[in-house]
């Protein structure tokens, strides 16, 4: 997990690949896009368009999966490793939102919860081709099988979509470890209870440990507002 709060850059990622490979692949993207990204934002990427800034996420990403790419292609301790991906940027009154495999953004809005990125995996397209239905979803063997992820393949495809900000929005970034393990009704639950973002973040996390904690949870919490403000984002990270 990184953060930049002065260019309100989130990023989050999860590693896959044997023994230490996937933490490996997890923080060389999160450093290196917080790094890069978060230098074009103070170089005057705050005056962008969304054009601009989704062309400025993809390159970062292509750069990050190269490096992640060739680094597991030179160094057989790594071979195979691989990370999924959400990121975000707050920008003015809209958040570019990113991702790459099936790590998550939800979004509370005055009580109102939903998932905004929809996830590259094989289950994801065998619900939208009506194959199995969403409770047969629920205990499919096969949810983390990803169809995309950065350092598999010498190119991937970030996903970007471009949302409206409102005050008071609350947006939580996670690994499939917390969505795995904890539903959505669950989560949202949490989210509008009384709390800071610390116990809340603290709160999802060991929701998904009391339901048996099968992968590592990582979880952003980001409280945006739509007009720019002096601390930028509030947000905390909290991890397994």
């Amino acid at each position: 997990m990184a953060l930049d709060p002065d260019n309100q850059v989130v990023v989050l990622a999860d590693g896959m690949g044997g023994y230490n490979a996937g933490e490996v692949a997890s923080a060389m993207a999160t450093t290196f896009i917080r790094t890069e990204l978060g230098r074009w934002m103070s170089e005057g990427g705050h005056e962008a368009s969304a054009r601009e800034l989704k062309r400025a996420m993809e390159i970062c990403i292509d750069n990050a999966n190269r490096s992640i790419f060739n680094a597991a292609n030179s160094n057989a301790q790594y071979a195979g490793m691989g990370t999924t991906l959400v990121m975000g940027v707050f920008h003015g009154a809209r958040a570019m939102i990113g991702h790459v495999g099936d790590s998550r953004c939800y979004r509370l809005r005055t009580g109102s919860f939903m998932q905004i990125t929809r996830d590259h995996s094989l289950l994801q397209e065998q619900i939208d081709a009506g194959l199995i239905s969403l409770e047969q979803a629920q205990y499919a063997t096969h949810k983390n099988l990803v169809t995309r992820a950065l350092g598999v393949e010498d190119t991937v495809l970030l996903e970007v979509n471009e949302y409206r900000v409102e005050d008071e929005d609350l947006y939580l970034f996670c690994s499939d470890g917390l969505s795995d393990m904890v539903s959505d009704e669950r989560i949202a639950a949490i989210l509008v209870a009384a709390g800071t973002l610390e116990e809340k973040a603290q709160a999802l996390v060991d929701a998904a440990n009391d339901s048996g904690g099968r992968d590592n949870i990582s979880v952003i919490l980001a409280s945006a507002r739509s007009r720019p403000i002096r601390k930028g984002l509030l947000s905390r990270m909290l991890g397994k």
